[in-house]
């Protein structure tokens, strides 16, 4: 099926690897020309950039300033048809509640929603002069499915799915949609690198990073992490307005049956 992106312009933060790397390379095949933002490349990227449709735009988007200035070099470049907000960071709390410092909240809270909140609000005026646009936020199932190994990580999800639903019903009438993507476990480094969530977990109850995400996986209903390309296959589709072009303010959940409700 052709989603009719070719010719579009898209941002994407935490581009480098895991799911945004993926997302950038789906895009990429649809045609899209994209704005790749990151505080550091990666092997797999400069690839991309290779090719000439991917420029990486070095940025950390942690700042006040980062997601400005990779909207501004876009802006320049062509626009911002797209907008997908990726960037996120996901600490295992294994000490208990009174353990996590103010500073792990507001880092926490700062990455995974802020840095969302900023790109968001230096791309929303180019998309509103246009009288178009689409915002395609990555979340995770902890946004409804709280934690208390990543109380805070889940507290920051859980106000980024409503942020996005909010935002949804103000810019819906203005042509923009706004929709979210809530992953369960994937297989990416943020579990199951060096690190990663599995070895962390492990480490502090004396099993193996191998048996934490075989664990992980077999809560699912398919007995397996999701594939970064899979989430990447439903951003680009939820970006198309020939696909999904009256789906707006709503989540999809890419979590292999994990969850019963939401």
């Amino acid at each position: 099926m052709d989603l009719g992106l070719d010719g579009r312009v898209a941002v994407v933060t935490g581009a480098s690897k895991g799911i945004g790397l993926a997302i950038t390379r789906a895009l990429v095949a649809e045609g899209v020309r994209v704005f790749a933002g990151a505080r550091e490349s990666s092997e797999q990227l400069d690839e991309l950039a290779e090719q000439g449709s991917v420029q990486p735009v070095l940025v950390d988007l942690s700042t006040a300033a980062g997601p400005a200035e990779l909207v501004a070099v876009a802006l320049k470049g062509g626009g911002v048809d797209i907008l997908v907000n990726n960037v996120g960071q996901v600490s295992p709390r294994l000490n208990g509640f009174l353990m996590v410092t103010d500073d792990q909240w507001l880092h926490s809270i700062n990455l995974n929603l802020m840095a969302a909140v900023r790109t968001t609000r230096a791309a929303l005026p180019a998309m509103l002069a246009a009288g178009r646009g689409v915002i395609v936020t990555t979340s995770s199932v902890n946004a409804f499915l709280p934690d208390p190994g990543v109380i805070d990580y889940s507290a920051a999800k859980g106000a980024l799915t409503n942020f996005c639903k909010a935002l949804s019903k103000e810019v819906g009438p203005s042509g923009i949609r706004v929709n979210t993507v809530s992953p369960g476990p994937v297989a990416t480094d943020l579990w199951l690198g060096t690190s990663g969530v599995a070895e962390e977990v492990g480490r502090a109850s004396g099993r193996t990073p191998e048996t934490v995400a075989q664990e992980a996986a077999d809560m699912s209903v398919t007995g397996r992490f999701t594939r970064p390309d899979e989430v990447a296959a439903l951003v680009v589709m939820l970006a198309s307005d020939r696909a999904t072009g009256n789906v707006t303010g709503s989540d999809f959940v890419v979590d292999g049956g994990l969850t019963t409700e939401t």
